[in-house]
């Protein structure tokens, strides 16, 4: 049973460790770990990875443990723990991650849910103030601030809980959606969504996702 702690006992380096041990106990296996919410995967690698050819989903990576390096054309993204990863649309780009047995790279992936981004995207567009000005990008990693940091602790407590899992995970999941959109990363994912909805609202399924991607590669990355 995973012991809860108040997160206001948690200094952030604390809390860096305490989420790095949670998405341990989530992967006990190397590749990708099933979780209770079918859009979400925890993956461990016990091993180094050379630069390999990479297909992402839109989807939401958030590096708990270790450290990944992407390239696409002349631009590196690094993220390592305590940063996420925002793909909006597919995009293929090499990368390259770093692992060992003793101290595994941990990450969170989380599959875009076009209608959960949309339907907060609608809420936020209300609060004009809330809206970020950064220009949109199509991937871009940055360092999980406080307020994102909680919610993510949050969820993986709740991972971790058959029962908590179930009722309280897809509401967690929301709050760390809200958290990206509304972060630094949030432009690209708007962006990507009003993009969508122009083509074509009466769509049910998103474009972007119909056209989604598998990985070059067969490597769990």
């Amino acid at each position: 049973m995973i012991r809860r702690v108040a997160l206001k006992d948690l200094a952030p380096a604390d809390e860096g460790r305490r989420i790095a041990d949670l998405a341990r106990r989530l992967a006990p296996q190397e590749g990708y770990n099933l979780t209770a919410l079918p859009g979400v995967r925890v993956l461990r690698s016990d091993r180094p990875l050379s630069r390999t050819p990479v297909l992402y989903d839109p989807g939401i990576v958030i590096v708990c443990q270790g450290c990944k390096r992407g390239y696409f054309g002349n631009q590196v993204f690094v993220y390592d723990e305590q940063h996420y990863l925002a793909v909006a649309v597919p995009v293929p780009f090499t990368m390259e991650s770093d692992g060992t047995p003793g101290r595994p790279l941990l990450a969170i992936y989380m599959h875009l849910d076009f209608q959960m981004a949309a339907d907060l995207m609608i809420e936020i567009a209300q609060h004009p103030s809330l809206t970020a000005r950064n220009a949109p990008q199509s991937m871009m990693s940055s360092p999980m601030d406080p307020a994102l940091s909680a919610s993510v602790l949050r969820f993986l407590e709740a991972m971790g809980q058959p029962l908590d899992a179930v009722v309280l995970g897809p509401g967690l999941l929301r709050e760390i959606y809200f958290r990206v959109l509304t972060g630094a990363q949030g432009a690209a994912l708007r962006s990507a969504l009003r993009r969508d909805r122009a083509g074509d609202p009466g769509k049910k399924r998103s474009s972007i996702e119909i056209s989604g991607a598998c990985p070059l590669h067969s490597s769990t990355v």
